[in-house]
């Protein structure tokens, strides 16, 4: 997949996601595979450039690969400026969030209630587009609301703007996250436009994955929530998008490894305050497929200290029976 003049290989890329997708899990979902990976977003006010949640959002340090920064914002001339210092600062790809459904955000009327204003979505996508030499995308959803899906239009309008790829979320904002995503849409999108195209949207598995490419002509897959607790996801999809058939499993001791060191790598970028508490739903994640792993992720969640959940998490793994570490997609194979 080609956006501007950076070759995305594999086409399997991480979604951003808010309070996710931080550096350890971007350099996470990378060493297992994902050829792209797409900052949390970043508001394009200038006032909270320097705050403690930008600045680890912002930190790029150490990461391999293609540098790509998502900005939010309702401000065209706000989020032109906000392209041109993430650009200046190492951005090599900036997106534009017009996706997120989270209230907090469509309040400010940014992300995915920005598609109620198709005029002010164009001055964005021109004012972004225009504000920088490196490649504009952007994320975006199928509509804000169910009886106005209105994605095509603005397709087309990013098009035009100079947008140099899309990735588009099979569910409007009315949906948020409920019920199934869809993809008609999105193949129309991709019959109605020349630009990369992006397919988002309950991506749970390589099997999805490439019924998914094969319905709707996109060029690339980008995978969220799918990738969760599996980060090996990654690799599973590109060897099936490649082969036709699923990889060996990962051995539980690689992956067991994998997650402690995940574990340690948050801790170190946090700190033992911050890093104790947002270690908590990745550990759940990733131990929600082991037996007892419930009653583990609550004994996990009352530990205070990082040495102390390191080592509750190496004992809990040490003491799992399993030469392979479980997956959804290949027991339902």
């Amino acid at each position: 997949m080609q956006i501007g003049s950076h070759l995305i290989s594999p086409p399997v890329a991480l979604a951003p996601m808010a309070g996710i997708t931080d550096k350890p899990f971007r350099r996470l979902a990378k060493r297992f595979g994902a050829g792209y990976a797409v900052s949390e977003m970043l508001s394009s006010d200038p006032s909270l450039r320097h705050t403690k949640k930008s600045l680890f959002r912002s930190d790029f340090d150490g990461e391999t690969g293609v540098r790509a920064v998502q900005i939010a914002g309702s401000d065209p001339k706000q989020l032109a400026e906000a392209a041109r210092y993430n650009a200046d600062n190492g951005a090599e790809i900036i997106d534009i969030n017009m996706g997120c459904p989270a209230k907090k955000v469509c309040n400010v009327l940014a992300g995915s209630a920005l598609l109620q204003n198709e005029a002010l979505v164009g001055d964005i996508l021109r004012a972004v587009a225009g504000a920088v030499d490196v490649p504009v995308t952007l994320k975006t959803r199928l509509g804000f609301c169910d009886t106005n899906k209105n994605v095509l239009t603005v397709a087309r309008m990013a098009e035009d703007a100079g947008i140099a790829a899309l990735a588009v979320h099979g569910r409007t904002r009315e949906q948020m996250y409920r019920g199934d995503a869809t993809y008609d849409l999105i193949g129309e999108v991709k019959q109605c436009v020349r630009l990369p195209l992006w397919v988002n949207g309950d991506i749970t598995s390589p099997q999805k994955a490439a019924a998914v490419l094969a319905q709707t002509g996109a060029d690339g897959v980008m995978i969220g929530r799918g990738a969760q607790g599996q980060p090996w996801l990654f690799a599973d999809t590109a060897a099936y998008l490649r082969d036709g058939v699923l990889p060996p499993a990962l051995p539980f001791q690689t992956a067991a490894e994998a997650v402690c060191a995940h574990l340690a790598e948050m801790h170190a970028f946090y700190g033992e305050t911050a890093g104790v508490r947002i270690t908590r739903k990745h550990i759940g994640w990733y131990t929600a497929r082991l037996a007892g792993g419930e009653d583990f992720r609550k004994a996990f969640n009352r530990i205070e200290s990082a040495a102390g959940q390191s080592d509750a998490l190496a004992a809990f793994l040490a003491a799992q029976p399993l030469a392979e570490w479980p997956t959804d997609y290949r027991e339902a194979v």
